[in-house]
C-alpha cells in the first residue's frame, strides 16, 4: 500500500510540473490539458499528503483541485452558452 501511495504522489507531482511547463509553450494551446492534469495531479498528492498527515500540504493541494474543477466548470459553461449562440444565429 505504502508503494501505491508513493507512487501516486510522484505521479501527481510530475503531473503538476507537467501542467506548468506547458504553459509555457508559445506556439499552442494546452490549457484544457493543463486544468485536467493539474485536477488529477492535485488529487493524487492529496492522497498522498492524507497518507502521510501533511495536512498543509494535503489542504493546499485540495484547494489547488477545487480551482481546477471551477476552471473547468467555467471552461464548460462558456462553450454551452457558444453553441447556444450560434445556434441561434443559424435559426435552430
Amino acid at each position: 500500500m505504502k508503494l501505491l501511495i508513493d507512487i501516486s504522489g510522484w505521479a501527481g507531482s510530475f503531473l503538476v510540473v507537467l501542467s506548468y511547463a506547458l504553459t509555457l509553450v508559445k506556439n499552442k494551446d494546452f490549457s484544457t490539458y493543463c486544468i485536467l492534469m493539474n485536477l488529477v495531479g492535485g488529487m493524487l498528492i492529496a492522497v498522498n499528503c492524507f497518507y502521510y498527515k501533511a495536512i498543509p500540504s494535503l489542504v493546499t493541494n485540495v484547494i489547488w483541485s477545487i480551482i481546477a474543477l471551477l476552471s473547468i466548470y467555467r471552461a464548460k459553461r462558456h462553450w454551452y452558452q457558444d453553441r447556444k449562440r450560434k445556434r441561434k444565429a443559424q435559426g435552430y
